[in-house]
């Protein structure tokens, strides 16, 4: 019988994932949902297209897809990466993730893939830092004042509360006064902010060190990294790109979200080719650590190294699915995708998160206004929150 009943594709924005999500909630979730694989995925290498050399701005595509009759799902990422919008006081990235159903090729939603980044991004690194920072860190250093700057420095303050002091570096030093004139407006339990100007001076002062940048020359520098640092890298995801030395990687114990940094990183590439360290170097992957399979910080006394650029699979669980399930009429367990670049598991992990939280909203305005079902949009189904 062929099917009739149509539904509406729906529209995930950045409001409306910013007012449902939190980060112990996500944190959370995460740490319990990446250690699940799948191999049914079909992920191809990203494509990456130069459009401007001049600017190096680029364009992103990342497809995946699963043919399984419990996974019918296709998605896609798309990223524009835009350095010099920095110049423009505009975000240097931007995205949107596509889901459509394999069965019939039918959209299913759009999700503000840039706000979705950030998130993500922001939860992965603080994750990786509960397992390998120290728990008595007072200072975070956060090189990079860009729009990913805020969402890191929230989901590292959620993982290590002890955190006293934020020193924000930024190459333009106007962008970092003004982040932090931004994050003093906000309450944050006698966390101090301030502004550095020598990054060298600033790098040696921090317990942990995040960086987010699209630098294509080394920033931090591995000498000046104190005993017991936590360097935290998230902005380079080509080999020519990096944001640290290679006595940084020589001096600390490597750590990477999946086994595409090794080849994608250009922190961990250069050191390969130049014979700093090798690939049986690395430690181990964050579901490594999640596990117990592999240990984290081992003393006060050493320097740890995360490296993210994207991960590879993951399940959504039934139990943060089910109440989505009529409603977009999707399987018990949503998809788990493998990717390179842009396009994350964490990515699928939080359009279920979101999803789930939604629902709720929806169905409360639903009843509030008497409406039938599906009469409002995703984006206005929060609009009284």
């Amino acid at each position: 019988m062929a099917e009739t009943e149509q539904k509406t594709s729906i529209f995930i924005n950045n409001l409306t994932i910013h007012s449902l999500l939190t980060y112990s909630n996500l944190l959370h979730h995460f740490q319990t949902t990446l250690p699940l694989h799948s191999t049914t995925i079909q992920s191809p290498i990203r494509q990456h297209h130069t459009l401007d050399t001049s600017s190096s701005s680029s364009l992103l595509l990342m497809p995946s897809w699963s043919l399984s009759s419990s996974l019918r799902y296709i998605g896609v990422k798309i990223v524009t990466s835009f350095p010099q919008n920095c110049y423009r006081n505009l975000p240097g990235i931007h995205a949107s993730y596509l889901l459509f159903d394999s069965s019939t090729g039918k959209t299913l939603a759009l999700i503000d893939g840039s706000e979705l980044t950030h998130w993500r991004t922001s939860c992965v690194s603080a994750l990786a830092s509960k397992f390998l920072s120290r728990e008595d860190s007072e200072v975070l250093v956060m090189v990079g004042a860009g729009s990913l700057a805020c969402y890191l420095i929230k989901a590292h303050f959620e993982v290590r509360p002890k955190l006293r002091k934020v020193i924000v570096w930024n190459r333009t030093g106007e962008k970092a006064r003004s982040l932090v004139r931004k994050l003093e407006e906000e309450e944050w339990g006698g966390l101090v902010f301030q502004h550095g100007e020598c990054l060298e001076e600033v790098v040696g002062l921090g317990d942990i060190i995040s960086c987010a940048t699209s630098s294509d020359i080394a920033l931090v520098m591995g000498e000046k990294l104190k005993e017991g640092a936590h360097l935290d890298l998230v902005g380079s995801f080509t080999p020519a790109m990096r944001e640290c030395d290679d006595e940084a990687i020589k001096r600390g114990r490597v750590f990477v979200d999946c086994e595409a940094a090794l080849v994608e990183a250009g922190e961990l590439v250069g050191a390969f080719e130049r014979g700093v360290i090798s690939r049986d170097d690395i430690c181990g992957t964050l579901v490594d650590l999640i596990n117990g399979e592999k240990m984290g910080r081992g003393s006060a006394e050493e320097i740890t190294v995360f490296k993210s650029v994207g991960s590879a699979v993951a399940d959504i669980s039934e139990e943060s699915d089910k109440k989505v399930v009529d409603w977009l009429k999707l399987p018990s367990v949503l998809f788990c995708y493998i990717s390179q670049g842009f396009i994350h598991i964490q990515d699928l992990i939080l359009f279920g998160v979101v999803c789930t939280q939604w629902h709720s909203a929806y169905l409360e305005t639903l009843r509030e206004y008497d409406l039938p079902p599906h009469a409002t949009s995703f984006s206005h189904a929060s609009h009284k929150k």
